[in-house]
C-alpha cells in the first residue's frame, strides 16, 4: 500500500467515525468541507430531507484552494446561510483535520455571525 492509498484509506475512516455524530436537519444543516488540491468545495446539506440546501466553492472564482481564499469562502457561505435564515449550522470537517484551510472556513463562518 502506497503512501497516497494509505491517506485516503486513513480520512475515510475519519470521515465516517465523525459522521457518525454530525447529522444536518432542516433548523440546523450540516456545513460539509470538500478541499482539492485546485479548489475548496462548500454544502449546506440536511440529511433529514435528504437534499443540499445551498453550495459555494471557488471554482467558478478562480481564487484557488489557499487560506485567504478558504476565508473569503467561509463569509460568502455565512452570506447565503443568513439569506436563508440559517443562523445555525453543525461543521462536517469531512475527515479533515482542524488546521489551516479547514480551521479558516469555520473562523470566516463564526466571524459573520453562524453559530456552529
Amino acid at each position: 500500500m502506497n503512501v497516497s492509498e494509505r491517506r485516503r484509506k486513513s480520512r475515510a475512516r475519519r470521515r465516517v467515525r465523525v459522521r457518525r455524530d454530525v447529522v444536518g436537519t432542516d433548523a440546523r444543516p450540516r456545513l460539509s468541507v470538500f478541499r482539492s488540491n485546485k479548489y475548496l468545495y462548500l454544502q449546506l446539506v440536511s440529511d433529514e430531507s435528504g437534499r443540499t440546501v445551498a453550495a459555494v466553492s471557488t471554482l467558478k472564482g478562480g481564487s484557488g484552494a489557499n487560506l485567504e481564499a478558504a476565508k473569503a469562502l467561509g463569509s460568502q457561505m455565512a452570506e447565503k446561510c443568513k439569506s436563508l435564515s440559517i443562523n445555525e449550522v453543525v461543521f462536517d470537517r469531512n475527515g479533515y483535520q482542524y488546521h489551516g484551510r479547514i480551521k479558516a472556513i469555520a473562523d470566516a463562518v463564526r466571524e459573520s455571525g453562524i453559530k456552529l
